[in-house]
């Protein structure tokens, strides 16, 4: 039992309150899962410049000359933005792959949490509240966003154990449910060059829609294919750059709900994560439908 979130704003007037809102909602769900949490928030890009969140158990010495360290590695000016144990690491984009290559060397046991031109993800062990004080989500903008709280099954608590998971650029997906065939998926993803770090089920559906989309589908064929080669029971929550999408396998026994009006649609594992939302009293809420791909872009 996880608790999801997402929220897709239409009124851009809206977009100062994105990090609110989120964080109210993910609160509502932590009897959901009180192990760790994150949120995914897509904000404002910057031309030619790319985005890598990066995340480190050592932040204090990590952090304290990587802007530097990495200035130098790829003899270009970076920039570093750091909230508490993550920084956001702003670069040009023709430098990105540079960049994640100089972490590697440079800094081994960081973790990048993800890569794109407008997404930043924040995830940590604790409690909603907790992470998203810890990151000062409420005063974060953005166009949309999606956020887990985990009750943890199959893999340890950690933090890289913690939704949302990232397999591309500006991707993500949040999950609650269990898949039976990661393992063998795992591996086959592996083979075909597909970068997974940890062992969590969530990781692999993940980078199976990163898969897909790279061999030329689209969001919603790569989330219509999932319902044929994912085994088990799910509810996907999936950010993009352009927008976010929803889907649940045939069975459909994991609780969702939505809600959309001219300002916003919205997502929650139930419907209290969602009673404070603008106008919630005259949005249209459904339940999605088993094995039906839902999907919004901007």
């Amino acid at each position: 039992m996880c608790g999801i979130v997402g929220l897709f704003l239409k009124d851009t007037s809206l977009e100062p309150q994105l990090g609110t809102m989120l964080t109210d909602m993910l609160i509502t769900m932590t009897d959901r899962g009180p192990d760790s949490a994150g949120i995914a928030i897509y904000g404002e890009e910057v031309a030619q410049t790319t985005k890598l969140t990066v995340q480190s158990a050592n932040a204090d010495r990590d952090f304290a000359s990587l802007e530097a360290d990495l200035s130098r590695a790829v003899d270009t000016p970076v920039s570093l933005s750091r909230k508490a144990t993550h920084s956001v690491i702003h670069a040009p984009s023709a430098k990105a792959n540079q960049i994640r290559q100089a972490l590697r060397e440079l800094r081994p046991d960081m973790r990048i949490m993800s890569t794109g031109d407008v997404m930043e993800i924040y995830k940590e062990v604790g409690l909603p509240e907790d992470v998203a004080t810890r990151f000062d989500i409420r005063k974060m903008s953005g166009t949309h966003g999606i956020g887990h709280t985990r009750m943890a099954t199959e893999s340890a608590i950690t933090t890289m154990g913690a939704h949302p998971f990232s397999t591309g650029p500006d991707q993500c997906l949040v999950h609650n449910g269990s898949l039976s065939n990661h393992n063998n998926l795992r591996r086959k993803l592996r083979r075909e060059g597909i970068h997974i770090e940890t062992e969590n089920d969530t990781e692999v559906g993940a980078a199976y829609l990163s898969w897909k989309m790279q061999t030329g589908s689209s969001l919603g064929e790569a989330l219509e294919s999932s319902l044929e080669d994912l085994d088990g029971f799910f509810t996907f929550v999936v950010g993009t750059k352009d927008g976010f999408g929803v889907v649940r396998d045939p069975i459909a026994c994991k609780p969702a709900v939505m809600a959309e009006t001219d300002q916003y649609v919205a997502f929650g594992s139930e419907y209290r994560a969602l009673v404070n939302l603008p106008n919630i009293e005259n949005a249209r809420v459904w339940e999605p439908e088993p094995a039906t791909v839902y999907f919004w872009s901007h």
